[in-house]
């Protein structure tokens, strides 16, 4: 409840002040969203439904409405969009809960106290700067760096794996499982994941710094060990903290600009000029991702503990 009734007035609950200042801090947020995006999104919307005419002239554009012509073409004749969008899927259910696995090991690790603390937690955070595109551009879109790593898998036996010796060596022995092929998956990704982590880590950190000391203080007084008072109290803690890291990991994800579906919106729309095409994908890949996200929170939310 939000409110209660005090002599025939009424007044904010706690929880009702929480929930007011929470919107007054989207309240930014919402006012720039109706502002400068809500009008966009609905010309999108239009583009979906129409043919979009580019005129070069007057340097301008003019839509004729076509019905479902867009949409039919991405969902059942355009033989990639299917196959690159359930492949994406694929790679993010490998790497976000390696992600969240990877950034709450390192956070438990920098809560910790050591010399020179801030310097590592610097240096943890510096993935979130080199992610920003300009690492992520070099590495796909420059000409030498990618000759280089192709000329390096063919001339790599091993497929240039971490684990390539190891991997061949237990399958040759037939002691691989799927599950040890998905740890040797996860390994051979350690860099992309490091990279995606930095801000999971960040949030992560701050959620273990608000649990109080004295819950650990009285977990040791009773005879517990280091692992029960992870399960007991650090995990149920920031398990809010979990369900907003995996939102923020697919998230993230899905608008990588090494991303294979947005890279073909992107040529779809800026060098072919099929306006109407490639924004009928992006809302489609849109809503997956609202799906995918709505999956997340559905099954995560179960399990999240809110400490009072």
């Amino acid at each position: 409840m939000y409110f209660i009734k005090k002599n025939d007035k009424f007044s904010l609950t706690l929880e009702g002040k929480n929930a007011a200042a929470g919107y007054l801090f989207i309240l930014p947020f919402l006012i720039g969203l109706l502002a400068f995006m809500f009008l966009p999104i609905l010309e999108s919307l239009r583009m979906v439904f129409s043919t979009v005419n580019i005129d070069l002239v007057k340097n301008g554009f003019s839509m004729e409405f076509s019905g479902m012509d867009n949409l039919k073409r991405v969902l059942l004749i355009d033989p990639e969009f299917y196959r690159m969008l359930a492949e994406e899927i694929g790679r993010m259910v490998l790497i976000v809960p390696a992600v969240i696995i990877f950034s709450l090991f390192v956070a438990l690790i920098l809560n910790q106290e050591f010399k020179a603390r801030g310097v590592v937690r610097a240096i943890f955070f510096l993935p979130v700067i080199l992610s920003s595109g300009i690492m992520i551009g070099l590495e796909t879109n420059n000409t030498l760096l990618s000759s280089m790593a192709e000329i390096i898998k063919r001339g790599n036996l091993m497929k240039s794996s971490i684990t390539g010796v190891l991997e061949e060596v237990l399958v040759a022995e037939g002691a691989a499982s799927d599950f040890m092929a998905y740890i040797f998956r996860i390994i051979n990704q350690i860099y992309d994941i490091a990279m995606a982590s930095g801000i999971q880590i960040i949030i992560f950190l701050s959620a273990l710094q608000t649990i109080p000391v004295s819950m650990f203080e009285a977990a040791k007084i009773e005879g517990s060990t280091a692992w029960e008072c992870f399960w007991k109290i650090t995990f149920p803690m920031v398990s809010p903290l979990i369900l907003v890291n995996v939102v923020y990991s697919v998230v993230d994800y899905f608008i990588r600009t090494d991303n294979r579906v947005m890279e073909k919106i992107r040529v779809t729309m800026m060098q072919r000029m099929e306006y109407g095409f490639s924004t009928a994908m992006a809302w489609v890949y849109f809503l997956s991702v609202i799906v995918i996200i709505g999956i997340a929170m559905a099954l995560i939310s179960r399990k999240v503990y809110y400490y009072e």
